[in-house]
């Protein structure tokens, strides 16, 4: 799997035309934030984003997360810290919406996903994502989008952060996870546009 993720990104880099002018840089900074009463994850990400025109931003991301459990059933909590990177492509349309892919590469700590399983210590994602875009003043510009993770690894820092589950009608238990999560980001210009 690393191979192919690998291969999968030399492959993008390789076709992406760098001799074009790169039209300026933006610093990036996403997050989010999900809790309840038996525990909670956040996580942040800065980019710099190289603005290849009006409507193609891509670059090199940097991720943390934090998780954190207390079960007041059973008495075990549990934290952990997940890092990593990787790179980013978004496409923006006119001053309304975005879509793009981010894939990066995590390490994790995610024991309590599936122990019975080899656990894989880096775990690659791919998310395509789309959203809302907004630009204000040319100072700042706001995505507000869902991410969709195609891999879904059994043992992804992610998978607490899921926003949409599947249950059983009868049990109430969740029977599925839908990998989609939830960011807000904020892009800042380095320098005049």
């Amino acid at each position: 799997m690393k191979k192919i993720f690998a291969l999968a990104l030399a492959l993008g880099i390789s076709t992406i035309n760098f001799s074009q002018k790169i039209e300026g840089l933006e610093l990036g900074l996403d997050g989010f934030f999900g809790a309840s009463t038996m525990g909670g994850s956040y996580g942040f990400g800065p980019k710099l984003g190289f603005r290849m025109n009006e409507n193609l931003i891509l670059g090199p991301s940097f991720r943390f997360q934090r998780t954190w459990s207390k079960n007041n059933f059973t008495g075990q909590e549990f934290s952990f810290n997940n890092y990593g990177g990787g790179l980013f492509i978004h496409g923006r349309y006119k001053n309304s919406i975005y879509g793009g892919v981010e894939a990066e590469v995590m390490r994790t700590a995610n024991l309590f996903i599936d122990t019975s399983a080899v656990f894989k210590r880096v775990v690659p994602t791919v998310f395509i994502c789309a959203g809302f875009s907004r630009e204000f003043n040319e100072k700042i510009r706001l995505n507000v989008g869902l991410y969709y993770d195609i891999i879904n690894s059994l043992n992804s820092p992610f998978r607490t952060s899921y926003v949409m589950t599947i249950k059983n009608p009868e049990t109430g238990q969740i029977v599925r996870y839908i990998p989609m999560i939830y960011r807000i980001s904020i892009f800042i210009p380095l320098g005049k546009k």
